[in-house]
């Protein structure tokens, strides 16, 4: 991991600036409005109501809950700062819940958190807090802005413990707002943020990091069956429903029953159903004709992709092809990628090695070095030989 000395390498905003901190009850944000507090800026602390079924919940590992805006009220006021309570839920359910649930009924894998940083968790949350007079947003994440070394821009770039890297989330960040944004811990670790926390009184010092989507109740299957399913609770026929289908290898032959398109993505292997000679994996999803595509581990693997709704953040939108490290989901570490621009904004990123489980539906963000360049959704995933396959 790098070693960076906390806030030496990175941005850090003039002296008494008004900062709303966005404050989920959780350990980091929490932290982040000590340590701007400490360095003298005239700290808002601010929650976001952002899904009414959640709130009643007492999950451990969510972050919306009626404990968790108790607990950012608790550290506003050991701080000595002024908190606000900030209803959401419409925006909320427009920008994430309905995305998330149209993503399924088009057969696409979504990824909600990506969704709702470039939406809820920052546009609309830079335009609210300006009521309050504050004209920067401070948040959690593990993430750094820096100065470019030639243009002096602000860019997007990884904090200090890679291991909490967040950026990945972020690169739907509009470019015009880096300039509003504050990442306090962009220099510490976990430990360290832990340790602050404590030092603090914070109740939430030891609270389990978030690592659940906000608004789904467990299963998210209980979550989309109703919405996927008509007024009497019967499959809806359409892409990526509830409406039983057929597994099928890649040529075609029938291998069993599945339960409904949703309930499957790129690179399962439990909950199939099929027993019996090599492991197979979902490789492909057919939502024209219904069908889940099973194969073996090596048929996980591609080469290419291309993306739609591809924003950069951290420059302007290069005129040609560039070289990137690419990553296709958060957990994966990237991979060496020429990317190369395409009619209509969207984008292709040839791998210089295979990539495993490329899902159409979700995020991937290209890096130069440390910087977030941007990133964009992936519309389909393939083999340079083979061609593109688009959900399949």
């Amino acid at each position: 991991m790098t070693s960076l000395s906390p806030h030496g390498a990175f941005a850090a905003p003039q002296p008494r600036a008004r900062v709303a901190v966005a404050m989920s009850g959780g350990v980091d944000s929490s932290v982040a409005a000590a340590l701007l507090v400490e360095q003298g800026h005239d700290v808002v602390g601010v929650h976001l109501k952002l899904n009414a079924a959640a709130a009643a919940d007492k999950r451990p590992r969510s972050c919306c809950s009626l404990d968790d805006s108790l607990d950012a009220r608790a550290v506003c006021a050991r701080l000595g700062i002024p908190f606000y309570v900030i209803d959401f839920t419409a925006a909320f359910q427009r920008q994430v819940i309905d995305y998330f649930v149209a993503s399924y009924r088009r057969g696409l894998t979504p990824n909600p958190c990506v969704m709702c940083n470039r939406t809820v968790k920052t546009a609309q949350l830079l335009e609210k807090v300006r009521e309050f007079g504050c004209d920067r947003l401070a948040t959690g994440h593990y993430a750094a802005i820096r100065a470019d070394a030639e243009t002096g821009a602000p860019a997007l770039v990884r904090p200090a413990d890679r291991r909490k890297d967040q950026t990945y989330f972020l690169w739907g960040t509009a470019r015009e707002h880096l300039p509003h944004l504050l990442f306090p811990l962009a220099g510490y670790g976990k430990d360290e943020v832990r340790a602050q926390a404590g030092r603090h009184g914070f109740r939430s010092w030891n609270k389990p990091d978030s690592q659940e989507v906000c608004f789904v109740p467990g299963d998210y299957r209980a979550l989309l069956r109703p919405r996927l399913e008509g007024a009497q609770g019967q499959p809806a026929p359409g892409a990526g429903g509830t409406l039983p289908g057929a597994f099928v290898d890649a040529g075609g032959r029938v291998l069993g029953e599945h339960g409904g398109l949703a309930f499957y993505t790129i690179g399962q292997r439990r909950g199939l159903g099929i027993g019996g000679g090599e492991p197979l994996y979902v490789v492909a999803l057919r939502p024209a004709a219904n069908e889940v595509v099973l194969g073996p581990a090596a048929a996980l693997f591609g080469d290419t992709l291309t993306l739609g709704g591809v924003n950069w953040v951290s420059c302007a939108p290069p005129a040609g092809p560039i070289e990137a490290t690419v990553k296709v989901r958060y957990a994966h570490a990237g991979t060496a990628a020429r990317l190369t621009p395409l009619a209509g904004g969207r984008w292709r990123a040839d791998f210089a090695e295979p990539v495993r489980a490329i899902t159409p539906g979700q995020a991937a963000a290209f890096y130069r070095g440390e910087v977030l360049l941007g990133g964009g959704w992936i519309e389909a995933g393939g083999t340079a030989a083979g061609g593109m396959a688009a959900r399949g």
